[in-house]
């Protein structure tokens, strides 16, 4: 499950992906599936969350691996390699970076 806190030990990446409309529910759907079949069985993985804007113009995945170390090990991963190239086929563009969790604010429940 996703926990965002701050000072966690996990690697957050958040992958923006740039895609034409009509490609976006399609890309969605292969990051959701590699997610679910391969990338939820790399050691390391913690969560993945997939979001496509309202505009159909970006995806973006935001997962969270139990380290930098972790992630970086999947990315040589040659199954998973599969999958991200395939991603990149089906986007104009994209812009993966590992994020630390700075804050976290959230509304008081009425």
């Amino acid at each position: 499950m996703t926990t965002i806190t701050t000072q966690s030990s996990h690697a957050t990446l958040i992958n923006v992906f740039t895609v034409a409309p009509d490609r976006a529910h399609a890309l969605a759907q292969l990051l959701t599936e590699a997610t679910e079949e391969v990338m939820a069985h790399v050691p390391g993985f913690v969560s993945a969350n997939i979001h496509v804007s309202t505009d159909g113009t970006r995806v973006v995945n935001y997962a969270q691996w139990a380290s930098a170390e972790a992630f970086t090990a999947m990315q040589a991963d040659p199954t998973a390699q599969v999958h991200m190239r395939a991603a990149a086929e089906l986007a104009d563009g994209f812009d993966p970076h590992l994020y630390t969790v700075e804050s976290v604010h959230e509304r008081d429940a009425v």
